[in-house]
């Protein structure tokens, strides 16, 4: 019993894993940061990006191929964006703005 719930789960997972990995990549890239987090905050995002990627190594036989490398890629990708400039590193944005007033 528990050998079929647990092939059945496996695919919902990593196409979870994969969707989130792949909507916070454009999330990102597309979308300007407005105020830097606290550093507990950068650190549990960062984690939590580790986490998922290594999620999704586990589960990848769960997942087409295609997914998984796209997925793969824009995990990657969200540690590249940090690697762009200071404010990235602390946004994990692509763009960072001051809102005016």
């Amino acid at each position: 019993m528990s050998e079929q719930r647990s092939a059945t789960s496996r695919p919902v997972i990593g196409y979870v894993l994969a969707c989130y990995l792949i909507g916070s990549f454009l999330w990102r890239l597309l979308t300007p940061a407005h105020e830097y987090p606290m550093r507990s905050a950068q650190v549990l995002d960062i984690g939590l990006d580790v986490l998922v990627i290594v999620g999704l190594f586990g589960v990848r036989a769960g997942i087409p191929k295609p997914l998984f490398w796209v997925s793969l890629i824009a995990g990657l990708g969200l540690f590249a964006i940090r690697l762009t400039s200071d404010a990235s590193w602390w946004t994990g944005h692509l763009v960072y703005t001051l809102l005016p007033r």
